[in-house]
């Protein structure tokens, strides 16, 4: 065999395939160079540690599939048996694949066998043009008996210099909360136990050098691509490793394989950067882009009417909000939940998908042809996987349900879950949405909701979680090959279900169900880490929260809503003619700052002043450019100090203004900084390395700035 060096834009990966056993990662990371095959050899001999005493007779390294076999005494690569035996795996070196075009994804496939276990692996790694690498395991039963696997999970190693660990953490209306703290000996293992990924999902776990942020440090991380119960993990050993991984969580008994039978697992994402954590948002945001399926069209400026109406529908009301809409600029109008049979509040209707006759005595026509008579797109609420008790579904199919047999799993919101991996319910729930699309060809969006866990999920008296989660996948993608052109919002209760693989299935996710602005700003930001704005739902809310009672100018409201696929949720036909006039400014200014805001880079700023946050938008060609701060509270300093805007051409010189169109923000100066009248230019390095004073705002203000090169 060989030593392989796949190289992409900034990184390297370094697999180690002499044999006899399964390949080692010599290193991930930064560009080693163009090696050569001795280069490869010196360095590989170089990273094989010593033997030191009370260890093992030889060195021990560290595969892409641990084993205990080959001396890892760490979380397994691989866990299962077959009635207790082959419960250890010595696997052996069959082959490899290799591709590595002039341009495009650099791919390698191991495969390998142990004959004893009856037991197959291949181990698909590709490291795409931007830097991305995803690694997926693949596992084949070639023995006479059923193999019941526990765990099957890509590692990755970390380099000793990575000293810190950031994950996310989070709940309903709270997502995407930072934790940080030192890398120690020991496991720091994040699971999901939720059936879906979780408000609480570690959207990427990242190891950086001391002190990263999000402009400076190496770091990397790891994302698990899954909808169901998962884990991602760090690991550093006493004996020197550090470890990265991720994969499905299986339930005992969820995944026997039979003879001939395989598993694969999800895709694990892995992203080194030497910039901090703008650079691995980079390259995951330029990979997302490149994706066939991503949305090329301009993102609707969305109206939601949930928090305008409720589940009180009445067509009158509704036509009057599409009026209204139109007049602000609204593209796309979402009838929200309360349009199906006995749906007069969230304790009944779940399953019973036919447009109620009583509320809707002429059916959905009538509103869909006002709004697209209007010239917005019409969007609808569903939410297929879930069913309430009071629902003619369930008094006729109580069966159906993803449960334990003889009892019901705890009620989350007076629902309980479809059990798709029945064929029946998965045809059903099928059925009823194709007629859907098929009888209102106006339907071009559907907000897909899910608004439990999946507690105690049980399958014809076995674990269903990963079951449920590959029909979900399979009902998506058949729903979108009958119907093509059709978006799909990911929405889970908020931002429970947002990771990658869903989104290869969907447009967008709902980031929270809370609007609140302040709230809204971190939960943005940390949903940013992974997703570029355009693929997260940034709406502006109703002066007073529904979710904190918090109370926001609309200046602030819109502000935080700008970056992203902007839209509102809040009753408009009842604002006053100044609100309605402001808000079609800021939506005014988003369309015409889309191009930018939804193909550009992202950056943050690491600023001093914790109370003070700022973000931006950059074009590539770094031509133009976005920005804007927040003050979110009180500053211990009286003037919080200058705010540098990173990521311009540093030879360049730039025209800084106030977004023109909209009203400045409210400010506490007696003499706001002389610049803001007519704004200034600077060179690309001076606003990074220097910054600008700005006014001194009140809390929970934003200003947002427009800049241009000018040479």
């Amino acid at each position: 065999m060989t030593i392989l060096h796949l190289r992409r834009a900034w990184t390297s990966l370094v697999l180690d395939a002499r044999g006899p056993g399964l390949p080692r990662v010599v290193h991930w990371g930064g560009d080693v160079g163009n090696l050569d095959d001795d280069g490869l050899r010196q360095l590989t001999d170089a990273t094989v540690p010593p033997v030191v005493p009370s260890s093992f007779d030889e060195p021990t390294v560290l595969s892409v599939l641990p084993e205990a076999s080959a001396g890892w005494s760490g979380r397994p690569g691989l866990a299962g048996h077959r009635d207790g035996a082959d419960w250890s795996t010595a696997f052996r070196l069959d082959g490899l694949d290799v591709d590595q075009p002039a341009d495009g994804p650099a791919r390698v496939t191991v495969r390998a066998s142990d004959p004893a276990a009856g037991l197959t692996v291949s181990i698909e790694i590709t490291l795409d043009p931007y830097g991305l690498l995803t690694v997926r395991h693949r596992l084949r039963n070639d023995g006479d008996s059923a193999y019941e696997l526990r765990e099957l999970t890509p590692v990755l190693p970390v380099p000793a210099v990575a000293t810190e660990l950031l994950d996310l953490t989070g709940r309903w209306c709270r997502e995407r909360s930072p934790q940080r703290h030192p890398w120690q000996h020991g496991a720091w293992v994040r699971e999901g136990r939720h059936g879906r990924t979780g408000h609480d999902a570690t959207l990427l776990l990242v190891a950086g050098t001391t002190g990263f942020g999000f402009g400076h440090g190496e770091v990397w991380a790891v994302h698990t691509a899954w909808s169901g119960d998962h884990v991602t993990f760090a690991e550093r050993r006493p004996t020197g490793e550090s470890t990265l991984g991720g994969g499905e969580l299986l339930a005992p008994g969820e995944i026997r394989l039979g003879p001939g039978e395989s598993y694969e697992t999800p895709l694990l994402y892995a992203v080194w950067s030497d910039v901090g954590l703008d650079g691995l948002s980079d390259v995951l945001h330029t990979h997302l882009r490149a994706r066939p399926g991503h949305p090329r069209s301009p993102r609707p400026v969305t109206l939601n009417v949930w928090e305008a109406v409720y589940f009180d529908h009445d067509l009158d009301r509704l036509r009057a909000l599409a009026d209204r809409a139109a007049q602000i600029g609204v593209e796309r109008f979402v009838l929200d939940d309360g349009w199906f049979r006995g749906r007069r509040g969230d304790t009944a209707g779940l399953g019973d998908w036919y447009v109620d006759e009583g509320v809707w005595p002429d059916g959905l026509q009538p509103l869909i042809e006002h709004v697209t008579g209007q010239g917005l797109q019409f969007g609808l609420w569903v939410e297929p996987e879930m069913v309430n008790p009071d629902s003619d579904l369930f008094r006729a199919h109580p069966d159906w349900l993803l449960a334990v047999p003889g009892r019901l799993p705890p009620a989350w919101r007076h629902q309980q879950v479809l059990d798709l991996g029945r064929p029946e319910a998965y045809d059903y729930v099928l059925e009823r949405l194709d007629t859907l699309l098929t009888d209102h060809p106006g339907i071009r969006y559907l907000k897909w909701d899910q608004n439990r866990d999946l507690t105690e999920a049980g399958h014809h008296g076995r674990p269903g979680v990963h079951g449920q989660t590959v029909a979900v996948y399979r009902l998506f993608d058949e729903l979108r090959d009958r119907h093509p052109g059709l978006e799909i919002e990911s929405c889970s209760s908020g931002g429970a279900r947002v990771d990658l693989a869903i989104l290869a299935r969907t447009d967008r996710v709902w980031a929270s169900d809370c609007n609140d602005a302040l709230e809204r700003l971190s939960i943005q930001r940390w949903t940013g880490l992974l997703l570029p704005p355009e693929l997260i739902g940034t709406h502006v809310g109703p002066e007073r929260s529904h979710t904190t009672r918090r109370v926001h100018d609309l200046g602030f409201r819109a502000a935080t809503a700008l970056f992203g696929h902007h839209g509102i949720e809040w009753d408009i036909a009842s604002i006053s003619a100044a609100e309605q006039t402001e808000l079609a400014a800021w939506v005014a200014l988003h369309k015409r700052l889309r191009p930018l805001l939804h193909a550009g880079r992202v950056v943050r700023v690491d600023h001093q002043d914790p109370a003070v946050w700022a973000h931006g938008v950059i074009d590539h060609d770094n031509t133009r450019a976005v920005y804007a701060v927040a003050r979110l509270t009180t500053s211990v300093t009286q003037v919080p100090g200058a705010v540098r805007l990173p990521g311009l051409d540093p030879g360049r010189r730039y025209r800084v203004r106030q977004a023109s169109g909209v009203p400045a923000p409210a400010s506490i100066d007696l003499s706001p900084p002389t610049w803001l009248a007519g704004g200034l230019t600077l060179s690309g390095a001076a606003l990074a390395r220097v910054g600008v004073q700005l006014p001194a705002l009140h809390p929970e203000q934003s200003l947002v700035l427009e800049v241009d090169a000018v040479d």
